[in-house]
Formats: C-alpha cells, structure tokens, sequence
C-alpha cells in the first residue's frame, strides 16, 4: 500500500480473507494458480505494512529483509506467475498457446530482475505519501515491456470476461500509477493491482452467469418438427 501502515494491513487482512473465499470456489485444480493471486497480493501488502513500520520504528535489518521479500513479489514472482495462472486455467488450445507464450516473456523479465535483486542493494525509502523502492533496472523500456506483457497483456487473451477485465485494468491501472507517481511506480501500481484481484474472485463466483449449455442453448429441431 502506498499511503500509511494501517491502510497495508487493513488492505492485507481483507485480500487474505479474499483468497481464501476464491479457493474455496475453485471446481478444479486448473483454477487454484489463479484463486491464489489474492491471497498472494494480501501476503505482499501485509509486508509492506510492515516497511512502513521499520521507518517508524527504526528496524534496519527488518525493513532490509522485508524490502527484499516485497520485491521477490513485485519483481519477480508477478511476471513469471500471472500468465502462468491464467493459462494453466485456459481450456482454448490456441489462446493457452499465446499465454505459454507470455509464460516465457514473463520468466525473462523475472529472471533478469532477481540477478540485479541478488547483485544489487534494494533500498526502500518514503517520498511524500509513498514508498519508493530504489530498483534503476526495472524502469528500462525493454524491460517494463516485457513485464507488462506477461502481467497485463496476458489476460487479453482469456476466454473469460472478468480475466480479460482484469489484464485491462492492470495495464490502465500501471498507466495511472506513472503518472501519479513514476518514482514510486511500484509500490502504487502494486496495490491499484491488489484491488483488483477482486476480479479474481467475482470470476469464480458467477463464472456460469450468462451462458447455457450448447444443448439447450441452440436445440436441434426434432424431426416432427421439421
């Protein structure tokens, strides 16, 4: 969270409770990945709350821990994670394809930021309302690309509404956190991203809304009446 401490646990604590009401709506095991984004999201802003509270209470060992925990989440694991998610849930071969595809994007971008993660101080410090955490490497073109196409892009290619919705969201959501705040973008950009895993759970809860069966959505005409 990018405002107080409190607003991460309260935001922490409620996208916890979130992930596990979306795991217990999942049907299959193709579709655990994806309820787990959440809950995930929930760890990570529990542990920026727990940033925020080494500034206050003068922690460095703790905020150097917890700094380098934050971003093996936001560097690392979103981008190799979410196309994996959303094309292990995939049914439709040729879009499953495209998402591996993404898989393999988001796996590079991943990779290539834990090196400078392990190489390279991470720093974690407060600019206005906001945390900044100090990583030059994330904000290349190529690699920002990349991210967003693993992240963002791979939802434009899911056979569900709320999925679709959410991959446009993330990337609308990254647009508006540059400009609210480019130095900060990460920390910003990763709780527009929380909230909207929202999506994530209205997904599996009316998943079957909106459709029918092909039997009895287009009936054959029996032979009496033809």
């Amino acid at each position: 969270m990018c405002f107080s401490a409190s607003a991460s646990f309260i935001a922490g604590t409620s996208l916890s409770a979130i992930g596990v009401a979306a795991l217990k709506r999942t049907r299959a095991k193709t579709e655990v990945p994806f309820a787990l984004i959440p809950l995930l999201f929930g760890i990570q802003q529990l542990i920026e709350g727990v940033i925020w509270l080494t500034f206050r209470y003068d922690a460095p060992l703790l905020k150097h821990t917890m700094t380098y925990l934050y971003s093996g989440f936001s560097h690392v694991l979103w981008p190799m994670y979410v196309p994996f998610a959303m094309g292990f849930m995939e049914s439709a071969r040729w879009r499953k394809k495209v998402m591996w595809a993404f898989e393999v994007a988001g796996v590079s971008v991943g990779l290539y930021l834990l090196y400078f993660i392990v190489t390279r101080p991470v720093v974690a410090e407060i600019a206005g309302r906001h945390i900044v955490y100090d990583s030059p490497h994330f904000y290349l073109i190529p690699v920002m690309v990349l991210y967003l196409a693993s992240t963002c892009l791979t939802g434009f290619f899911s056979t569900h509404g709320f999925v679709k919705l959410f991959g446009v969201l993330m990337l609308l959501s990254f647009i508006a956190a540059y400009i609210v705040h480019a130095m900060a973008l990460v920390s910003i950009w990763c709780f527009f991203a929380a909230v909207l895993s929202l999506l994530i759970y209205l997904h599996l809860r009316f998943r079957d809304l909106g459709g029918f069966p092909k039997e009895t959505a287009f009936p054959s005409p029996s032979p009496a009446a033809l």
